[in-house]
């Protein structure tokens, strides 16, 4: 029987990618790379069963831990650094942790990912209430193995995703993605690496959206640190409230930026601290808070 991870399989329609023209080699990339979609959608049910569970931990208190090693660990600290500005989570929401620390986000540390005692380690914090997922395109990753061993100790839930169904990560919800062999054998950062964001994706909106981070289709928790991300504040609430740029601009200076309590202000004729004190008995919902009486 065959063990090998199905990622590191050859593709047989890539077997003279290097004897391509630059336009052959672009098709067949583009090819596979189209592959990719489908994969994920054939999990939408696995991943809306994670979406749920971990709605379900961090509604009582608890923090996404995205775990990987190599490229898995790079998109997982993506994601993770994404959420602030996108969702004005703080930073200790949504961890990740990847094999070989800080320095391997931008450089291979060799060796980091056969670790599990090292993977175990890194989630010394890890509590009940937490949901920690493994992300390993092989499946087989020791450093994840080791992270998931020690959410199970620690009672937290446990959530893998991977590329290929070998492996004997136990958890909660797994989420296996069939994207076939990659272009060049092995080379997880092609097709796995985009199935493995296009999930990633998936998960931190879905999760968002749930936990009151999004209204419609806007990012109203959107954390205007720089002049692009102001500006799309301004016509965040232009859009919702329909005020003029004055009304609006008063009101973001009057929330400090905030621009849930702007949009309440605006909509409902309150103080910035009424407003306030509306969204928190709403949960931080803005749907809530404009119908709430």
């Amino acid at each position: 029987m065959n063990h090998r991870p199905r990622t590191e399989r050859r593709h047989r329609r890539t077997r003279e990618l290097d004897r391509l023209s630059i336009p052959e080699l672009v098709k067949v990339v583009n090819r596979e790379d189209a592959r990719v979609p489908a994969a994920v959608g054939r999990r939408a049910a696995a991943i809306a069963r994670a979406i749920r569970l971990i709605v379900s931990r961090l509604e009582g208190g608890g923090r996404l831990w995205l775990v990987g090693a190599g490229t898995s660990g790079r998109l997982a600290v993506l994601e993770a650094a994404e959420c602030p500005p996108t969702f004005g989570t703080p930073a200790s929401l949504v961890r990740a942790v990847i094999a070989g620390g800080r320095r391997a986000v931008i450089r291979s540390v060799e060796g980091a990912e056969d670790d599990a005692g090292a993977g175990a380690r890194a989630l010394k914090g890890v509590r009940a209430q937490d949901a920690v997922m493994g992300i390993a395109a092989s499946g087989v990753t020791p450093f994840v193995r080791g992270a998931l061993e020690a959410a199970r100790r620690a009672g937290a839930a446990r959530l893998f995703l991977s590329c290929s169904p070998v492996g004997a990560h136990q958890a909660d919800v797994r989420i296996t993605l069939d994207v076939g062999a990659e272009v060049i054998a092995g080379s997880t950062r092609l097709k796995a690496g985009t199935a493995t964001k296009l999930v990633l994706n998936m998960i931190t909106v879905g999760v968002m959206a749930r936990l009151g981070r999004v209204h419609e289709n806007l990012m109203v928790d959107v954390q205007p640190t720089n002049a692009k991300l102001r500006a799309r504040a301004r016509r965040i609430v232009l859009e919702l409230t329909g005020a003029s740029p004055s009304a609006v601009r008063c009101a973001l200076r009057q929330t400090d930026g905030r621009v849930k309590a702007a949009v309440v202000m605006l909509r409902r004729g309150c103080t910035a601290r009424e407003a306030e004190r509306i969204l928190r008995r709403c949960g931080g919902f803005l749907r809530k808070a404009l119908e709430h009486e």
